[in-house]
């Protein structure tokens, strides 16, 4: 592959581009004067090539020599105010400094003292294609309903010309998006793509990317978008060394090269090691390239050039979207650090000529570190989270300076300004405020400081800052820079350990948070409160602390969650109640409503249904992420309208604000629903529809009505968007892929999915260069490799696996024909006709705030006497089966919310144990707080969330109970009694991943008999030898001592096998593991194999590696080689039975045996 550059063209394309300039600030999308040495950016050198920017992004400088707007938004949590970031102008009496880079010090100003976003990414082109909070798509973020939360804004600074700008700091949940945008590539139409990322900000989550993606958020199978990609993930393709890699996400595939025998091995793509990187990714019908290279120095090298994946990717079929730092399906699992980036017309293919010139100009602007760090000195970590103090408390802080100005400079000062006069800094060892380095640093060269900071009496939240001045000697003059750490300053109560399901029996709200007083002396807790915020979900109310409580030296108050708790508040004289669980209780219990002196005992009359789980107001991709239902409104659209009932009460969520960033307490508006209707769909194209057609065919229309409208496709080159009306709705189309190759000639195919096929159907198979339609003569039954279909007439041309598959159905009529083309598989979406209500909205709701079904609720033997908060306890002491069991009695009960969220996702509804806790004393000041299972609230989460690798997504706690591991093949359960928590009691190293450990735990997987010595769980993570095991539970609890740890799992065969077969049909995966080895059958008829693959969804099957040698039954078992014990059992233990090496101690002294994530 050649990678050096002509000469003489390099030399002709400057001048070219110089030459242009003048011409190109009539496409900039401001016309602001600006001074004439304002430096040109990339997107001068691709608009001179013929190849005009589509999309300008860049949080660290202007991308066009003329473009004088705004960079960025920030969006700050005090008070909800934005700020527009702009551009730094030339200094008019330094010619050494031309401006164009963002201006940090506005930013670090608006911010002090709080935490800011960043709210929109402005685009710098004319087409205004603005990233703004990601919706939720495929997969949902931890925001509200699904949206991505947004990156805090001073996480990653660096240097640029020699100032101090920061970058946008991705952690996983994160993404920036823009669904309706203009101008970019759709379809196989070419478009060029570049950014500069962070090199050692990484990991293998799917995934970092920047550039065109779906426009519905979701997976619309292969080839519907491509992006570049930075990081080391290796499910799909992967380089040479342990990565990053930079490649390009194509969807359903990280594309590194492309191998003709299929493999996706990729020698000859280098472990990128750089600190500042340089990618690019461009694509043309049949062809696409990738390059990388150094953003301080030097050239690109390209790192693939030649034709696509296969023919699901040959045409591509991408749809035009931008998004930043997640996946085309709104995957939320990357981490990545952005600075620029940009993306050419659609139709433009850029040379590498004209990329190696962009490079050029990314070397120019003098990518370098940040200037100034604040760490604390025992774990010098950036960004290190906030740090946390007691009251007149010490702690060592370094300050460290690095020369970023390219030129030597003298007499660097160093200090740390402190939050008040109350507060005190001084180099350590010293009663020195500031320490003065008289030597000469050279560029590139570091001083350090360390400073003893002595906190104030007062509680506080806020900010450090350190300081650093210096002499620039050609200049002669004095500069300055600064940079904050936050900090805590609270009494040491600390959230000490949590649980938020149990198991066997199960007890999914079997919940409790436990506070610990890790100070010497006695806290008066009154009016403390505690937030917990499950993932997805708005924030509604806080448990708070009667007043008159002290909590003594090394005490523990405990939180417990009521078997039940009010859904909306209720008011004095209510006789009905709504509640959030009915479950276990019955008619004639006494139950408690409210807690301490504000409880209230009645008796229930009679039992209801409880609020079902809450729904959202609808999103619409890609027109409208956010809609705003007007005050006065009488009907939402909503995603469900299960659960809802005409004549029963609706409750809409009002009170957030977008984007949404949790900042703001919800609150319900109680309605009477009057007409329950249809919900909203996202759907698809499943066959192209010309101009002038009057009939389209879709995925799906069931939910679709006469008279809705819709709108179709994106504003770019060849394509149009149009809204028709439904004047009728005949049948969905049925759209599957092949599940193996089918050559010509070939009357039959297999399919990853048969029903709703039928003989007589006529089908579309292939690609758009490739697509033939047949006639269904036959539709076999499901097996392991798919449903086989037969047809005719036989096929002109070879079609490879993936392929569509699409019998049409009769589609939507239109009320007139269609204005432009548009292609199969592009989104659309159609509100339905929701839920109508009675009395009309009293405020504005928007697209993803809750709508939740009261259902019928419980009625009382006599009226309330007094008001209750939403969420407050209602309890029922018989109920065995919900809600927290067990002793000590807790200190206080709290009626939710639940510290889950039930989510749909893919047709399914999942349990997803992510959330946060946040604790403020009762001035509200945060004490302590952590995220648990995931980042929902990145700014209570403490710890390092820089570090990078393969297996890492940021710094939390561990989600007790759940033994999945998302960076593993392993399918596993949701397991069982365990918790979360501190060791000792109330250790705090400011890191919620180091301080929180969990008990290890699993599942039988298989039933054991008395005198058993081997045991078959559903996994092994955190047994060892020696660990003394608690196995069962109640009655059945006994204990034993780990000999060995082997593997985990253990099923049966669900059909016979026979010899030679590679494919065992299992009734479960659970446990399993790719690589290892497992044992099929027992006594003489007993074998091995090793796993060569594991099939969870539809039809479970284990693949191994060599053909089996022998029969096997119906029945037969299958399993890992288990845990083996010192001493048999004593007792049976049933399938799904707790084994685990300690259990949670509410209320009492933490125990755990190691670190088990």
């Amino acid at each position: 592959m050649k990678t050096k550059i002509d000469f003489v063209l390099r030399l002709a394309l400057m001048f070219m581009v110089v030459g242009a300039i003048f011409a190109i600030a009539q496409q900039s999308p401001t016309r602001n004067d600006v001074p004439s040495h304002r430096p040109q950016g990339p997107c001068d050198i691709y608009a001179a090539s013929g190849a005009p920017c589509v999309a300008a992004h860049s949080t660290t400088r202007a991308l066009y020599a003329t473009y004088n707007g705004p960079l960025y938004q920030i969006l700050r949590q005090s008070d909800g105010k934005t700020l527009d970031i702009g551009i730094v102008q030339s200094a008019a009496s330094s010619v050494n400094d031309p401006g164009g880079y963002a201006d940090a010090a506005a930013q670090d100003k608006f911010c002090a003292g709080t935490y800011c976003w960043n709210s929109i990414i402005y685009d710098q082109s004319p087409k205004h294609n603005d990233l703004t909070q990601a919706p939720r798509g495929g997969f949902g973020g931890p925001a509200l309903g699904g949206f991505n939360n947004l990156p805090i804004a001073d996480m990653a600074p660096i240097t640029i010309m020699g100032h101090k700008v920061y970058g946008v700091f991705i952690e996983p949940g994160m993404g920036l998006r823009q669904n309706d945008a203009k101008g970019t590539a759709v379809d196989d139409q070419a478009e060029g793509q570049y950014w500069v990322v962070n090199g050692k900000h990484f990991n293998a989550g799917c995934c970092f990317d920047y550039g065109n993606a779906e426009i519905d958020s979701r997976d619309d199978d292969n080839g519907t978008m491509e992006t570049l990609y930075f990081g080391n993930a290796t499910p799909w393709y992967s380089g040479a060394g342990k990565g990053p890699w930079i490649m390009t996400d194509q969807e359903n595939n990280l594309v590194g090269c492309v191998n003709d025998d299929g493999t996706k091995g990729c020698p000859n793509l280098p472990s990128i090691p750089w600190h500042f990187v340089t990618a690019i990714g461009k694509g043309e019908p049949h062809h696409w390239t990738s390059m990388g290279g150094d953003a301080q120095k030097g050239a690109l090298s390209v790192m693939f050039d030649g034709h696509r994946v296969n023919s699901t990717y040959d045409p591509m079929r991408k749809q035009g979207a931008i998004l930043l730092g997640n996946g085309g399906d709104n995957s939320v699992g990357s981490q990545g650090t952005f600075y620029e980036g940009a993306m050419t017309a659609a139709g433009t293919f850029p040379s590498n000529a004209i990329d190696q010139l962009v490079q050029a100009n990314i070397v120019a602007a003098r990518y370098d570190v940040t200037p100034l760090s604040l760490t604390p000195t025992a774990t010098p970590t950036t960004p290190a989270g906030p740090q946390t103090f007691t009251p007149a408390s010490s702690r060592d802080f370094t300050v460290t300076f690095t020369n970023t100005t390219g030129t030597p400079v003298t007499d660097v000062s160093l200090s740390i300004s402190v939050p008040s006069k109350q507060w005190a800094s001084v180099v350590s060892g010293t009663t020195e405020t500031s320490k003065t380095f008289a030597q000469q640093i050279a560029p590139g060269g570091s001083v350090s400081a360390t400073f003893k900071v002595t906190s104030g009496p007062a509680a506080f939240n806020g900010d450090l800052v350190g300081n650093a001045s210096w002499m620039n000697p050609t200049s002669g003059k004095k500069q300055v820079e600064t940079t904050v750490g936050k900090v805590r300053n609270a009494r040491p109560v600390k959230i000490n350990e949590f649980r938020v399901t149990s198991g066997s029996p199960r007890n999914p709200t079997n919940s409790f948070i436990e506070l610990y007083n890790a100070g010497p002396q006695s806290v008066d807790i009154s009016n403390w409160t505690l937030t917990e915020h499950p993932a997805r979900q708005a924030i509604f109310s806080m448990v708070k602390i009667p007043a008159g409580t002290k909590l003594m030296a090394g005490g523990f108050y405990l939180l417990g969650l009521s078997n039940s708790g009010l859904a909306v508040p209720a008011r004095a004289g209510d006789s009905i109640i709504q509640v959030r669980n009915t479950e276990g209780m019955s008619v004639g219990d006494t139950i408690n409503i409210g807690t301490g002196s504000s409880a209230e005992l009645r008796k229930i009359a009679s039992l209801g249904t409880p609020a079902s789980d809450h729904t959202m107001l609808w999103q619409s991709l890609p027109e409208e992420p956010v809609i705003t239902v007007p005050a006065g409104s009488t009907n939402v659209p909503v995603e469900n309208v299960s659960g809802f009932a005409v004549g029963q009460k609706i409750a809409l969520g009002y009170g957030s604000t977008y984007p949404f960033v949790a900042n703001t307490v919800e609150q319900y508006e109680i309605a009477t629903v009057t007409a329950v209707g249809k919900p909203g769909t996202q759907a698809y194209l499943a066959m192209d529809a010309p101009a002038g057609a009057t009939n389209i065919k879709v995925t799906s229309l069931s939910n679709i009505s006469i008279g809705d409208k819709i709108r179709l496709d994106i504003d770019s080159v060849g394509h149009g968007i149009e809204t028709v009306t439904v004047t009728q709705v005949g049948s969905a189309a049925n759209q599957t892929n092949l599940s193996a190759p089918a050559s010509a000639g070939a009357t039959r195919i297999s399919v990853r999915r048969g029903d709703g096929f039928a003989a007589g159907d006529r089908i579309t198979v292939g690609t758009p260069a490739s697509k033939q339609v047949v006639t269904v003569t036959a539709v076999g039954s499901p097996g392991s490799d798919g449903t086989p279909i037969d047809f005719t007439p036989a096929f002109i041309k070879s079609h490879g696996v993936s392929e569509w598959v699409v019998a049409p159905g009769t589609g939507l009529e239109l009320a007139a024909p269609l204005r432009f083309n548009h292609a199969a598989n592009l989104p659309f979406s159609d509100r339905g006709t929701g839920i109508s209500f009675q009395p009309a909205t009293a405020f504005a709701h928007l697209s993803n705030e809750p709508v939740q079904a009261l259902g019928t609720g419980i009625t009382l033997d006599r009226p309330l006497t007094d008001n209750h908060a939403i969420h407050t306890a209602v309890r029922d002491a018989e109920v065995k089966t919900a809600g927290y069991q067990g002793t000590p009695t807790p200190n206080q009960w709290f009626g939710g919310p639940e510290l889950t969220t039930k989510s749909p996702q893919f047709g399914r509804t999942l349990t997803v144990e992510e959330g946060s806790f946040v604790l403020r004393d009762s001035s509200g000041v945060v004490a302590d707080s952590l995220n648990y299972g995931g980042l929902v609230d990145p700014w209570a989460a403490e710890g390092d969330q820089a570090v990078s690798g393969a297996e890492l997504s940021g710094c939390y706690a561990p989600a007790p109970g759940s033994v999945f591991n998302p960076w593993s093949t392993v399918v596993a359960p949701v397991a069982i009694n365990t918790s979360a928590g501190r060791f000792p009691d109330g250790a705090d190293t400011d890191s919620n991943c180091s301080d929180f450990l969990t008990q290890a735990g699993a599942s039988f997987s298989a039933a054991s008999a008395a005198g058993a010595t081997n045991i078959k769980v559903a996994s092994t993570e955190g047994f060892r030898p020696g660990q003394t095991l608690h196995i069962g539970s109640g009655a059945n609890t006994e204990t034993a001592v780990i000999a060995t740890v082997g593997t985990a799992g253990a099923t049966t065969v669900r059909t016979s096998t026979d010899v030679g077969a590679t494919v065992l049909p299992a009734t479960s995966v659970t446990g399993f593991n790719k690589g290892q080895t497992i044992t099929i059958d027992e006594g003489a008829n007993s074998e091995t194999a090793v796993v060569s693959s594991i099939r969870a969804r539809g039809v479970a099957t284990i693949t191994v590696a060599a053909p089996l040698t022998r029969e096997h039954s119906a029945g037969a078992q299958i399993s890992g080689s288990g845990i083996t014990l010192n001493t048999p059992l004593t007792r049976t233990h049933i399938d799904g039975e707790q084994v685990s090496d300690d259990v949670p101690t509410p209320g009492a002294p933490n125990r755990y045996h190691g670190i088990n994530r």
